[in-house]
């Protein structure tokens, strides 16, 4: 076994580590970062200093050398301005050299940190054991960061399954016994709902996941889960935060050794059976699949297949994968390199693939496949994206309302910024309740299993785990069984292909079926967006954008009055922080409209800042059909976008119409970048009649926007802005054909 000295993940580091000299035009790059970043950057240099000093295992200090010669200023800076943070249950980041990087050094720091942490919460006990998943994702650096490496680099193929091997060796360094799905391949993966089955049935003391979800293919991460299954909350989540502050030094052993000795073993192959036998006891008798009505399913290159697939093909449903949409890492076939269901352009290729076929439906998961996508095709060929909200409300009524469902009652559990229409699912059910005032985050749902397996007892909420009938969050996540406490997109996906395969011989859609639980519930609508900020500046504005609210709390939103703010840092109403750990999940702040509540808080894995509009109807409306879904729908979407103006105004920035049409993804300098350099020159280039082809100023169009979507073509996220400017220009820019080639083009 092997012991390698690392850097503590917090405290203070010599501005000249162990005496090495400056060399190699470090003093330069020091005095360059303190003079651009001050303070920020004195500590981007005691961490850069650190990692070059030799000291840090896979630190790769000739790698930052090369950065020191090629002068990447802000590189550096990003890359060491802080140690990445242990945020949602773990670390998330991109790919790269630094301590605020997702690396083979960060990742070990992460695992010997849970190593100790499990030797003290279970002091004595030999025989631990945990399970390593890791879902497919390959660092090719797709974006082009590290092209002044060179060719070739250490990072280059980095894995999530390279990573999980490196996991294993420094648990079995440990002396504790790492469960790793099929060691001897290179390309063997588990998913996340797997992960959280697996743990239970082996009886492990926790667990962890290589994945970035569905981050960019240039992510990865590292996911921390406890011995039920799930990631930990308050004050748990502290504790194993310290343990990895304490972690000074790496213990590992090689993984051919690891594995000879019995310390690295392979997931049993008969818990993926079960695992599929615990939903095809659950789905019962609920509808018998029909051959001659294809359902459309994408992993979006991920490890899908091994659970959406196989249930799906096991209820032999007869389902057809995209061309290319298996398994790959650098999610080459999807668009914006996004394999988010959240996303609509994610599934296009799925949806012109389910047109070939003659499929109404498109049914998606994220690379480590625990978010659910649907996509439903209208009776005109058109596509319609439903939301998690959306999904979550079908699947709710279809199982406890829905004359020919299940009709289940008993335990539904949400969180408070999932659409309320479950509240009147439940309501009018009648022998069920619900929990839907819980913090945003799957956790937040297993520890209300935990406490029931416990205690029979959830605050006012007397239930067993067995009386699950759904839980779901806005971000297209469910579980419909207690044994698996993270969201799992499978038993979705059986339920969804279900009712579409019913619904269609009638002529009709889930969007149809949705439209209804509208007419009889009510007009539910509930609107997301992200305000992403990039980087160390990012992260400063979205912390100061949640301190204005709370020091100057809006009088109004959108032109509506805001009747009632409620701060869930607010320690008299909601109790003290039970640690430091457990004030990011609270930092959350609800604005109380006359028919809306606005709820915001930032991301806690990204320098993002998310809010939710969340119509709540005082009756039913007159309204009927799609004109009820069109009208409810247009309110929580000028909401959002007001807001969305409003809470930048906050921070001094402004975007008009055209900006707030690029997609969420795209961070809000580079959405003002569009507005104040991309659309006049677009604007002049179609003022000038004759001048070059559609297919020319696409060209210069994916250039000048290459940074919205590092690594991928931008043209899809430009369509809907395009269309919304042509709107405006037509009137003066008509007699140019090239015009009406754009126009045409972007309402494609």
């Amino acid at each position: 076994m092997e012991d390698r000295e690392v850097n503590r993940v917090t405290g203070e580091r010599p501005l000249r580590a162990h005496g090495m000299a400056m060399g190699d035009g470090l003093q330069s790059m020091v005095d360059r970062l303190v003079r651009k970043y001050g303070n920020r950057g004195r500590e981007a240099t005691r961490n850069l200093e650190y990692w070059l000093s030799g000291r840090v295992p896979f630190a790769e200090p000739e790698m930052l050398r090369r950065h020191l010669q090629a002068g990447q200023v802000d590189l550096l800076f990003d890359a060491f301005w802080q140690v990445l943070p242990f945020g949602t249950g773990g670390r998330r980041g991109r790919v790269g050299y630094g301590a605020n990087r997702l690396n083979p050094a960060t990742v070990a720091m992460t695992v010997q940190g849970h190593c100790h942490y499990l030797r003290a919460a279970f002091p004595g006990r030999r025989d631990l054991t945990v399970v390593v998943a890791n879902d497919v994702r390959v660092f090719k650096d797709l974006a082009g960061t590290y092209r002044f490496l060179g060719d070739s680099h250490p990072l280059l193929g980095t894995s999530s399954r390279s990573l999980g091997r490196l996991a294993c060796e420094i648990y079995a360094g440990n002396g504790i016994t790492a469960y790793f799905a099929q060691p001897r391949l290179a390309d063997a993966v588990i998913s996340t709902p797997e992960l959280s089955f697996v743990i239970g049935r082996l009886g492990a003391a926790g667990g962890i996941n290589l994945s970035a979800s569905h981050n960019p293919p240039d992510d990865n991460g590292i996911k921390v889960y406890d011995a039920f299954g799930s990631q930990p909350v308050a004050p748990e989540d502290q504790a194993l935060m310290d343990a990895m502050r304490e972690a000074t030094a790496i213990r590992s052993q090689p993984f051919a050794e690891a594995l000879a000795d019995g310390l690295v073993r392979p997931i049993p192959e008969e818990l993926h059976q079960d695992y599929l036998a615990a939903y095809l006891e659950l789905y019962g008798d609920t509808f018998t699949p029909r051959r001659d009505l294809p359902v459309v399913y994408t992993p979006l290159c991920g490890c899908g297949l091994k659970t959406v697939g196989d249930l799906l093909g096991r209820l032999n449903f007869p389902v057809r994968t995209p061309p290319h949409q298996d398994a790959d890492g650098s999610f080459s076939v999807i668009p914006f390199k996004a394999p988010n269901p959240e996303v609509p352009q994610a599934t296009a290729p799925a949806r012109d693939f389910a047109d070939e076929i003659g499929s109404g439906l498109v049914l998606s998961s994220d690379p480590d496949a625990d978010r659910v996508g649907l996509e439903v095709r209208q009776a005109d060929g058109s596509w319609a994206h439903l939301d998690g909200n959306q999904i979550a409300a079908i699947l709710g009524y279809f199982l406890m309302l829905d004359p020919e469902g299940p009709r289940r009652k008993g335990l539904v559990v949400e969180t408070l910024v999932t659409t309320r229409i479950l509240g009147r699912i439940v309501e009018k059910a009648g022998g069920s309740q619900i929990i839907d005032d819980l913090l945003v985050g799957f956790k937040y749902v297993a520890d209300v299993l935990k406490s029931l397996e416990r205690t029979g007892r959830y605050g006012q909420v007397v239930a067993r785990p067995g009386d699950l009938v759904l839980a779901a969050e806005e971000s297209h996540g469910v579980i419909m069984i207690p044994t698996i406490r993270d969201k799992d997109a499978a038993p979705a996906c059986m339920m969804l292909a279900a009712l579409y395969q019913r619904l269609r011989p009638q002529g009709r859609t889930l969007l149809d079926y949705y439209v209804g639980i509208l007419e009889q519930l009510g007009g539910y609508a509930d609107v997301g967006r992200s305000i992403a900020m990039a980087g160390a500046g990012g992260v400063s504005r979205r912390d100061r954008l949640m301190a204005s609210l709370r020091d100057a709390p809006p009088r109004t939103l959108a032109g509506h009055p805001v009747r009632h703010i409620l701060d869930y840092w607010d320690q008299e109403r909601f109790g003290p922080f039970l640690s430091e750990s457990d004030k990011l999940p609270r930092n959350v702040i609800r604005m109380f409209l006359d028919d809306f509540v606005v709820t915001v808080r930032p991301s806690g894995t990204e320098a993002k800042l998310k809010f939710y509009c969340q119509l709540a109807p005082r009756g039913l409306s007159s309204l009927r059909g799609m004109d009820l879904l069109t009208e409810v729908s247009r309110q929580a979407e000028s909401l959002a976008r007001q807001v969305y103006r409003e809470l930048l105004a906050r921070l001094d920035l402004q975007l008009d119409s055209a900006g707030l049409l690029l997609p969420d993804i795209v961070d809000v300098d580079r959405k003002r970048e569009f507005e104040q350099s991309i659309q006049p020159q677009l604007h002049a280039a179609l003022a000038k009649p004759g001048k070059g082809s559609l297919q020319e100023l696409l060209d210069w169009l994916r250039r000048q926007a290459s940074a919205m979507t590092p690594g991928a073509d931008p043209l899809p996220a430009l369509k809907a802005p395009i269309a919304f400017l042509c709107d405006g220009w037509k009137a003066e820019l008509a007699a140019n054909p090239v015009f009406g080639e754009l126009d045409r083009w972007a309402r494609q």
